[in-house]
């Protein structure tokens, strides 16, 4: 199976440095085989959180079924010192979200792919249609280049 794996980090690690050595050393764990990588990127945080965030996305090839790879990505979290607080959008070493999967959507507590809120993040899109632009969403059936050019798209002020 193919997935597609969001990543992000803005807090330093104390053994392996800056979000940006925290971005390739997630990408070096990933359970799979890497296929393709963007670039990292950088963005401003949402929410509280006052660090600008390092941000990338990686296509791997994994025969891990979504339950057992989302296990494996919050154990590669935890060994890179992310701690769970149950507050949202708060400062974190390293945030990996399964976006899509090569075989549709997936909907089972505690995991939707693909991820619910990426169609409105510039920080997943950016990355992600680097390397998988014409990937599909399948829940709204445009690629992702085109999910980019609508999040671009000026919103239009309606009349009093």
């Amino acid at each position: 199976m193919i997935y597609v794996i969001a990543l992000g980090s803005n807090r330093r690690h104390v053994r392996h440095g800056n979000p940006r050595a925290l971005i390739e050393e997630a990408l070096r764990r990933l359970p799979g085989t890497l296929l393709l990588r963007s670039d990292t990127i950088c963005t401003r945080p949402l929410g509280p959180s006052n660090r600008t965030y390092a941000n990338a996305a990686a296509v791997i090839k994994s025969s891990l079924m979504p339950p057992a790879l989302l296990a494996g990505l919050q154990g590669i979290e935890r060994d890179l010192g992310r701690v769970r607080s149950g507050q949202a959008w708060r400062t974190r070493t390293m945030d990996l979200d399964i976006i899509f999967w090569s075989e549709g959507v997936w909907a089972t507590p505690p995991l939707t792919i693909p991820h619910k809120e990426f169609r409105a993040r510039a920080f997943v899109l950016v990355p992600l249609s680097t390397i998988v632009p014409e990937w599909r969403d399948p829940v709204s059936g445009r690629s992702v280049k085109q999910l980019h050019a609508r999040l671009l798209k000026p919103k239009r002020k309606s009349c009093p």
